[in-house]
C-alpha cells in the first residue's frame, strides 16, 4: 500500500459479509488510532439510507461501502458504493493519511460497482448517489 497502511482481515471478512450474505446494509471504515491500518469502525443493518450519513462525523474522515438499493426500469436494483468521506472540518492530517490510502482500500474491496467522494452531506444525498448508481456501467 503506497501510504504503508495495512488493511485488516476484519475489514475483508466484514465486506464479503455485506457483499455476499447481504448480513449489512452499510460498513464504516476508519483509521487505527496509530494511523497504521484500516479497521472496520461501524456495520449497521437499517435500511433507511437517511441513517447513513448521520453516522458519519462531521470532521473526521471515513471510508464506507453503502449496499444501495434503487429501481431502474420498473425493476429493484442493487449496487456497492463505495464513499470516501472527507469533510471539509477535518484536519489537514487527517484528509492526507485517508486521500493516501483510499485508493488501495477500493481495490482490496472486489465488487464495488461505483464511488462517491464528498465533502459535505449534500454529495451522499440519496438523490445524488441514485445518479450515481444509474449512469454507472457495472
Amino acid at each position: 500500500m503506497a501510504s504503508g497502511i495495512q488493511i485488516t482481515d476484519e475489514c475483508l471478512t466484514t465486506f464479503q459479509e455485506l457483499k455476499l450474505g447481504r448480513k449489512f446494509k452499510y460498513i464504516l471504515f476508519t483509521l487505527s488510532e496509530d494511523l497504521s491500518k484500516v479497521v472496520v469502525e461501524k456495520t449497521s443493518d437499517v435500511s433507511d439510507y437517511d441513517a447513513f450519513p448521520r453516522d458519519l462525523p462531521k470532521d473526521q474522515c471515513r471510508w464506507a461501502v453503502y449496499d444501495f438499493d434503487f429501481e431502474r426500469d420498473g425493476s429493484k436494483r442493487n449496487k456497492l458504493c463505495f464513499v470516501s468521506w472527507s469533510p471539509d472540518d477535518a484536519k489537514i492530517k487527517n484528509k492526507m493519511v485517508f486521500a493516501s490510502s483510499h485508493e488501495s482500500l477500493k481495490q482490496m474491496l472486489d465488487g464495488i460497482a461505483f464511488e462517491v467522494q464528498a465533502t459535505d452531506p449534500s454529495e451522499i444525498s440519496y438523490a445524488t448517489v441514485l445518479v450515481k448508481a444509474l449512469t454507472s456501467t457495472h
